[in-house]
């Protein structure tokens, strides 16, 4: 890990050398810009909480061996499936009924969406990545049919989204920074629940076995393909839940953009965290804090706020260059002591 940040830090720096911005000032402004004030920890926090969602249902898709992209799309259909529910208790009482049911929808609507994936893979033999990426456009489709259409706003119909819910069926949040400590506290939550199932089950371990050979785990009768269609649900309930709190919990609406890439970003995170389920947190944070951080660039140095996506992006570039270079001295190593 301080071989890739080592690498990062490099890298960026000379990229900010190039662009004629000072590279201290800049990592200063993206620190300031993220941490300055309670305001902005909690834009962070809002950032790292569907990232860290995202990235527990993926430790299950990785650990199989499946390229789970499609968990963008997974996230919409989770927004989409809260959005359906909310709209049904914005015409009457029972609130705290509604916001509790909207989370298991947007779960059902996540796990769904993965579901169609999994069964394209291990029924129709279709690659899980053109599967996730193709029921990613279809998800975009759905939500922008959605807005310009039964569910556009009275009298306009625009890409700002569908009508704001009322205030009661808003996640409980603390009025000073709009931080809603329940979805904290389902984050925490997760990552327990995922660190368990992953290392101390006997579904952890299938999963493990069958990403590692899964002709040999055929023959210890694993049905590799059952266990697909579970991490892919397990994945997409994760991220249905991020999108359902994007919309209960930070946008009070369904958006566009609801999903704010974070889906393609937690793959970066789970990535860079060697599928480590204690490490997946903290990564998260240093993308949240990037992500945020960046708007201070353009108003204060006049570097675009791109730069987070070059950082992003080096980050990935130096962990699998780390890594290719890890292994080739394992390999020649193992070569010399079979030599001797």
């Amino acid at each position: 890990m301080l071989l890739t940040l080592l690498a990062v830090f490099f890298f960026t720096t000379l990229v900010l050398l190039l662009a004629g911005a000072p590279p201290f000032s800049a990592y200063y402004y993206i620190l300031k810009g993220s941490l300055g004030s309670w305001n902005k920890f909690a834009h962070v926090t809002k950032a790292w909480i569907p990232l860290t969602l995202c990235g527990c249902g993926l430790l299950f898709t990785f650990r199989i061996g499946l390229w789970n992209i499609g968990v963008e799309g997974q996230v919409m259909m989770g927004a989409v499936f809260t959005t359906a529910l909310l709209r049904f208790g914005t015409q009457g009482n029972g609130a705290a009924f509604f916001l509790g049911a909207s989370m298991l929808a947007g779960m059902a609507g996540g796990a769904l969406w993965a579901l169609v994936a999994g069964f394209l893979k291990t029924k129709g033999g279709v690659n899980e990545i053109f599967a996730g990426l193709g029921l990613n456009f279809v998800a975009q489709g759905i939500i922008l049919w959605l807005i310009f259409g039964p569910w556009r706003r009275p009298g306009v119909a625009s890409m700002s989204g569908t009508e704001t819910f009322p205030v009661k069926l808003w996640l409980p949040h603390l009025a000073s920074i709009r931080l809603s400590p329940l979805a904290l506290a389902l984050v925490v939550v997760s990552l327990i629940l995922t660190g368990v199932l992953v290392r101390y089950t006997r579904i952890g371990l299938n999963l493990k076995a069958i990403g590692n050979n899964p002709k040999a785990a055929f023959l210890f009768r694993l049905k590799p393909g059952r266990y697909m269609i579970l991490a892919m649900i397990f994945a997409g309930g994760f991220a249905g839940l991020a999108g359902s709190l994007q919309v209960s919990g930070v946008y009070h609406r369904l958006l566009p953009a609801i999903s704010s890439n974070y889906g393609y970003l937690a793959l970066l995170v789970v990535m860079l965290s060697n599928y480590k389920i204690w490490l997946v947190p903290l990564v998260a944070f240093f993308f949240a804090c990037l992500n945020v951080g960046s708007i201070q660039l353009p108003m204060v140095l006049q570097v675009d706020s791109s730069l987070s996506g070059v950082i992003q992006g080096a980050l990935v570039l130096a962990t699998l260059g780390v890594h290719a270079w890890r292994g080739r001295l394992a390999h020649s190593a193992e070569g010399i002591g079979r030599r001797a």
